[in-house]
């Protein structure tokens, strides 16, 4: 494992952590360190971070919320970027707009108490605003881009520009930025007036379901699997067998089979042997391929 290094000497005002474990940060409580961990403060901070890792050719990584990923044991080189002091949300009108490091939860309790609508299905996405425009982001019938207007995006080559919906190519779980490797920095979000109560009644009503069907009380990495056509991932993996096996510490939920939760001190093999057993199993028993729509980064062990 050859650690990439990053000259944090000449960047001084940001705040940098180096060979950081990042089990600390991802929703599973597992991952390797960093080389770097930056976290920027301002939008001229992550243009010196991006503009100074591509002169020195060190690879970037956004994390996000790091709730639907998976970080490999081995961690991750070069740099990663967290966006938690990009936060702020405006609300102007019938839209709203939230930088990256904001959480999709907030950014929805700021939509309900402005009295707009067409957010909700999101009330209970634990992601943030980049995460969940990078993923187009879903829930109980909603996405992402359904409501996306646009986004300010950072590009490779140090530029900001901003993208609309149509440049953005959503599709299941995808968009653009994760072709082109640009970093979002804020997104602006098309809503409808509505009434506030009604709206908060519809918010309480996705969490109390998310509540009783998924494994809040856990470390999880949320679904891990795409949906196959024509099939539910939860009961194929029921129907495996599969149900409450474990792998280590990582376990197919007893509570949804869709999740894999960290019980016991799992590890990100862990999770990773599981995940290729489920897929194993039900391709040989249903003749199914399961995708997983968890995102998985970084280097094995060794």
């Amino acid at each position: 494992m050859k650690i990439v290094k990053f000259p944090v000497e000449k960047l001084p005002n940001i705040e940098f952590k180096l060979n950081e474990p990042l089990s600390k940060y991802t929703f599973t409580k597992t991952g390797g360190p960093a080389d770097v961990l930056a976290f920027p403060k301002t939008r001229e901070e992550l243009v010196e971070i991006v503009d100074t890792a591509r002169v020195n050719k060190v690879p970037i990584t956004i994390i996000g919320n790091a709730s639907n990923l998976i970080i490999k044991d081995g961690g991750i080189r070069g740099i990663v970027i967290i966006l938690p002091n990009f936060h702020k949300i405006e609300v102007s009108e019938t839209k709203v707009t939230a930088e990256a490091g904001a959480t999709i939860i907030n950014t929805t309790i700021a939509a309900q108490k402005a009295g707009l609508t067409g957010l909700e299905f999101a009330a209970g996405i634990p992601g943030s605003v980049g995460g969940a425009v990078f993923m187009n982001a879903g829930a109980y019938g909603g996405e992402i881009k359904d409501v996306f207007e646009s986004a300010e995006v950072l590009l490779p080559d140090g530029h900001i520009t901003t993208l609309t919906h149509e440049d953005m190519k959503f599709g299941y779980r995808h968009s653009t930025v994760q072709d082109d490797g640009g970093i979002v920095i804020s997104a602006t979000f098309a809503l409808k007036r509505g009434n506030k109560a009604t709206i908060q009644e519809e918010m309480d009503r996705l969490n109390e379901l998310r509540r009783s069907k998924q494994p809040l009380e856990y470390p999880s990495c949320g679904s891990v699997f795409k949906r196959p056509k024509g099939h539910f991932t939860g009961p194929l993996i029921i129907k495996a067998g599969l149900q409450g096996h474990m792998v280590g510490g990582a376990q197919v939920s007893m509570k949804h089979a869709g999740f894999i939760v960290n019980i016991k001190h799992a590890t990100a093999t862990d999770y990773l042997n599981l995940i290729h057993l489920i897929q194993k199993t039900v391709k040989e028993k249903f003749d199914v391929e399961l995708h997983t729509e968890v995102r998985i980064i970084g280097e094995d062990k060794k």
